[in-house]
């Protein structure tokens, strides 16, 4: 049973990007502004724009120093637009790049038109914060200065548009440029690839080599990714050949991608044989080799990377523990993980997951126990497959009663929920099982879709248990089969119940009639429902509904009819609403308002209710 998530971390183009310098080449060290600003000050000279210009470039593009930047521009009288561009641009690039577009907006409220620079560091603001809005308004500023068929500001457009989303637009404007040179490829390349669009990143570079504009890194690594999750293994294999052929520079973003690439066709020697070619590398190119191995089970080699790394974070030591755990080693994977606990480096989702199943296979309830104590006390992300993990570690170890309350504790469950639990409540060695527990058992078959499986527990109830079935497990029977479609089972099971069938009983096989459309059984199920219960309306309203799934409105109709006849009381609908504390219930019988506060509970008439309050209800 596979119940860890596979140790699989795409590299994303966040990982591949290098993080763009804060400090221009050509700006003056922040000594040196600090020194010029203080002669300014001095000279009575520092509201001058002209002398003011450079301190307020070095101070802009330094984050920690963006804050003086604000200040001196304030004490500026009539700020240039060279100025408004260092501030915009130091914004832009700052942890709050939407107080550039701020910073745009005051400067065009003070009748001050921007340039082509002030355009181009506006849209990467707009793509930063993904503001659409601000993005689109910038661009008709652009058409009207005409600056939009300027290369670097088409760019800059290109750029916008595909980290909003509106890949569209972005192609619209890739489209119509007259000049593109590399950038443009790339930016509408990496924006296809930021969303998933691999197909169309293969088909960007096919135009781009038809129009014979040579590829570099940056182009190579998205290549390499859409191969990587379109599984075109041989479109990958003529990229390196590409590489090869045009000279291109591995650099670490790139080696990276390739290692991972030859990683998932289990190709850890072509891997390795990257690796060793890099100049450069980082955590990630040490992470990316040791996956490799542990995939192909080199555990070895593997390891021997994992001791030899300069440094390691959580994906390193989740890489090899899920190593050990696939291969078996599950002794290898709990010590690792001690390890790992006392390096004090925090466990993800998916180590836990992977260590739980070797503690499972190892029935080394103490280790389990102290993962599950961990995942609580410092809130490790627990998703469906640590829920999983957890379920049949403590099936496997015998403590069913830990099992069952980490089951229904779960928001989402999935197959392998339901049959971890069966297998864990009817097969779990020294443990008697209850009436309680085949209910559990069931209910998990009819969820799970497992009907001879159910039919089996069911069975071994009497027969193997010595436990006589009540009620509620001849109904979960007929739940079981009518779930699955089998309704003249569940019918033929009714027949032959020793005992008389309920309310219950009958109310889940007209269900499952009505979501099936079989009107024979719904007609038959409704009469023995009349005769049991003649004042729930839902009975009528079942049928009714089942005749109009089948277009017999009439029958429909006489249903309701016969309801209205029998003065058979539907349940009155109701909503409710809270404000400030009070929960307001408003039903749909008229006249009835229902305002309930945490302390009291009041009914009051409609009419008591202030007229003021009418249209808001």
């Amino acid at each position: 049973m596979k119940l860890a998530t596979p140790n699989t971390r795409l590299f994303t183009s966040s990982s591949m990007a290098p993080k763009s310098g804060r400090v221009s080449k050509n700006s003056i060290s922040t000594d040196t502004s600090k020194e010029l600003h203080a002669h300014l000050i001095r000279t009575q000279l520092h509201t001058d724009p002209f002398l003011m210009s450079d301190v307020i470039r070095s101070y802009s593009l330094s984050s920690t120093n963006l804050h003086k930047a604000h200040l001196v521009f304030n004490q500026i009288e009539c700020p240039t637009l060279v100025v408004w561009n260092h501030m915009i641009r130091g914004l832009s690039q700052s942890d709050h790049p939407v107080e550039a577009i701020h910073m745009y907006t005051r400067m065009h409220h003070q009748g001050i038109t921007g340039n082509n620079l002030t355009l181009i560091f506006l849209f990467k603001a707009c793509a930063r914060v993904s503001d659409i809005v601000s993005g689109r308004k910038i661009h008709v500023h652009a058409l009207k200065l005409g600056f939009e068929s300027y290369l670097f500001v088409s760019n800059a457009l290109i750029h916008m548009y595909a980290m909003c989303g509106q890949l569209g637009f972005a192609q619209k404007m890739f489209d119509g440029m007259l000049d593109r040179d590399l950038v443009s490829w790339n930016t509408l390349i990496c924006g296809y690839s930021q969303y998933n669009k691999y197909k169309e990143v293969l088909r960007l570079f096919d135009a781009m080599t038809e129009a014979n504009i040579k590829a570099d890194a940056v182009t190579m690594v998205k290549i390499i990714l859409a191969c990587s999750h379109l599984g075109d293994w041989e479109f990958a294999d003529s990229m390196v050949k590409y590489i090869k052929e045009n000279n291109l520079e591995i650099d670490v973003y790139l080696g990276n991608t390739l290692i991972d690439m030859y990683g998932r066709r289990s190709l850890a020697e072509l891997a390795q044989g990257v690796f060793d070619r890099m100049r450069e590398r980082n955590i990630v190119s040490w992470n990316a080799l040791v996956m490799g191995y542990a995939k192909v089970g080199n555990l070895t080699a593997a390891r021997k990377l994992f001791d030899n790394m300069p440094k390691r974070d959580v994906i390193s030591w989740t890489s090899m523990i899920t190593g050990y755990s696939q291969a078996s080693q599950f002794s290898d994977a709990v010590k690792l993980f001690q390890e790992m606990m006392a390096a004090k480096v925090k466990p993800d989702k998916v180590t836990v997951a992977s260590v739980l199943s070797a503690c499972a296979h190892l029935g080394k309830l103490d280790v389990g126990w102290a993962v599950h104590d961990y995942i609580r006390r410092h809130g490790v992300q627990a998703d469906i497959y640590v829920g999983n993990s957890l379920i049949d570690m403590y099936c496997k170890c015998g403590m069913v009663e830990k099992a069952l309350e980490v089951f229904h504790g779960m928001k989402d469950k999935d197959s392998v929920s339901w049959t971890s639990v069966i297998s864990g409540l009817a097969v779990n060695e020294g443990v008697q099982p209850t009436h309680g527990t085949f209910v559990g058992i069931l209910l998990a078959c009819a969820h799970a879709g497992l009907v001879n499986k159910g039919l089996e527990y069911f069975e071994s109830m009497e027969s193997v248990h010595g436990l006589v079935p009540a009620m509620k497990h001849y109904g979960c029977v007929v739940d079981l089969l009518s779930r699955s479609g089998n309704i003249d089972k569940a019918y033929e099971f009714i027949k032959k119940m020793p005992i008389v069938p309920d309310v219950v009983v009958w109310r889940i096989l007209l269900s499952a009639c009505k979501l099936h459309g079989n009107v024979v059984l719904a007609e038959i199920a409704t009469k023995r429902l009349l005769e049991l219960d003649p004042c729930d309306s839902g009975n009528y309203v079942l049928l009714s509904n089942t005749y109009a799934g089948v277009d017999r409105w009439d029958d429909a109709m006489k249903m309701r009819e016969l309801m209205e006849d029998g003065d058979v009381q539907k349940p009155s609908g109701s909503s409710s609403i809270e404000v400030d504390g009070m929960v307001s219930n408003y039903s749909q019988e008229p006249g009835l308002l229902q305002v309930e506060t945490r302390n009291d509970f009041t009914v009051c008439k409609s009419e008591d209710i202030p007229k003021s309050m009418h249209g808001q209800l």
